[in-house]
């Protein structure tokens, strides 16, 4: 057995693209289909090509209203707090700040959860030892 991807709906691949650039995902190929009236968009981590996102994009507009039911996915990262910053800095919400220097949330812009895990171990730092969490993570 081998594992494959992780599928997500998403309203616009864009901004949803976007997000997960910033996280350092990259586009590995993309798959239209119009009869089905669908894109498939599929992103990985350079290093981790084999464990993708599936972007799907179901071009007849729907709600997906708090993806929060899927759960989440959940990425390693060299420098949370970096991560963290970099995602901030380009308009992401830290849901859950990294106050322990280890875990993180944010959301997709479908509001599916993502979760930074730190890659070994950083001591608490400010700002984000005493940032609160921001909404739902």
């Amino acid at each position: 057995m081998k594992y494959l991807h992780t599928m997500i709906r998403v309203t616009d691949p864009a901004k949803t693209i976007a997000f997960f650039e910033l996280l350092g995902l990259k586009e590995a190929r993309r798959m239209e289909n119009e009869k089905g009236r669908f894109t498939l968009i599929f992103l990985s981590a350079p290093g981790d090509e084999d464990a993708e996102v599936e972007l799907t994009h179901n071009w007849d507009p729907e709600a997906y209203d708090e993806g929060r039911n899927f759960g989440h996915l959940a990425y390693r990262v060299d420098d949370i707090y970096e991560t963290c910053q970099r995602l901030m800095d380009a308009g992401v919400t830290i849901n859950r700040p990294p106050r322990d220097g280890h875990m993180a949330f944010v959301r997709t812009p479908d509001n599916i959860s993502i979760e930074l895990l730190q890659d070994g171990v950083l001591d608490p730092a400010e700002p984000w030892a005493s940032m609160p969490n921001t909404g739902k993570w």
